[in-house]
């Protein structure tokens, strides 16, 4: 069946029986991969002792977190799981990050992927970073915007095509500079190197440019795309949770992601040779961070395009 007519597994009901029995995890239970070590739990992201089992020994040096953002994208079904208002969710997010700063290790990156309703006071971005002021212990590094090329709101609104993704830094974790394959265009920033007046493309040690805070470059997934899994609403790019690795960790070191849902954390870490530690709430997300990991061992394809991850069910 086409992408686009799989229904989202974490909301259709029917849907969701079916694949239940197909999840070689329960709750509290832990999978760990015998090639590389990575670990996929079907844990809450809010459990400090979920989390102390799932870790055992090991740190992350860096945690790329992609919780619910409890806002509805254009005409797309939602989860109401924050019925009460942003103080629940606001809530539900100081639990997970007291959960995450147990396993992390004293020099690492905190990354959060969020959300800014342009119609309800850009929640919950803006009661999120606000709320994050309470962690003394995290120094603020970035605020990167990517940018999306489909977009909504076109109609009475600016079309809205911005994806929020919040900084943070535990200790002195090192940071390394990638660049991007973007060429360098911009002209005009003019210095006097040398005594010699030079325009910033002439002294440049690179034909690209670095990513920066504002992301233009990276493909927003639909269903087209190979990396596409179907089922699994608002993927994050590879290339962007790469940018991130390759930036905030090095080959060897944890990666941590609390919200594994289609598996995108682990699939990067395996392509860039971290270790990988993640987990889910849902059984069905931890089954599909799984099977794509091993789809991409055997077939070596990122994801499934327009094909089911489930293809033991003939309906889906």
């Amino acid at each position: 069946m086409a992408a686009a007519l799989i229904p989202r597994f974490d909301v259709d009901g029917a849907m969701r029986e079916s694949l239940l029995p197909l999840c070689r995890l329960k709750a509290g239970e832990i999978w760990e991969d015998l090639f590389s070590g990575h670990r996929v739990g079907v844990i809450d992201a809010t459990d400090a002792s979920g989390m102390k089992a799932l870790f055992g020994d090991l740190k992350a040096a860096l945690v790329i977190n992609d919780p619910p953002y409890n806002i509805a994208v254009g005409n797309r079904p939602t989860k109401a799981l924050f019925s009460n208002g942003i103080e629940t969710y606001i809530d539900f997010c100081k639990r997970w990050l007291r959960a995450v700063l147990s396993v992390m290790s004293s020099d690492s990156f905190l990354c959060i992927w969020t959300g800014a309703d342009q119609t309800k006071g850009f929640q919950p971005l803006s009661d999120l970073m606000i709320m994050l002021r309470d962690f003394a212990e995290l120094e603020t590094r970035s605020f990167i915007t990517m940018r999306n090329q489909r977009g909504y709101g076109t109609q009475k609104n600016w079309m809205f095509v911005r994806q929020e993704l919040l900084c943070y830094s535990f200790g002195s974790p090192n940071f390394t500079v990638a660049y991007t394959e973007i060429p360098k265009i911009l002209k005009g920033y003019y210095k006097s190197v040398a005594g010699k007046r030079m325009e910033n493309m002439e002294r440049s040690k690179s034909d690209t440019i670095r990513p920066g805070n504002v992301w233009v470059d990276i493909q927003q997934v639909f269903y087209r795309m190979e990396e596409n899994v179907p089922g699994a609403y608002a993927q994050k790019p590879l290339e962007a949770i790469e940018r991130i690795i390759r930036s905030s960790s090095s080959a060897g070191h944890c990666v941590a992601d609390m919200f594994s849902h289609s598996g995108t954390t682990l699939l990067s870490a395996e392509m860039t040779k971290r270790r990988c530690v993640t987990c889910d709430i849902d059984p069905i997300f931890a089954e599909l961070t799984i099977r794509r990991l091993e789809h991409f061992r055997k077939t070596g394809r990122t994801g499934w395009q327009q094909k089911s991850p489930f293809p033991e069910i003939d309906s889906l």
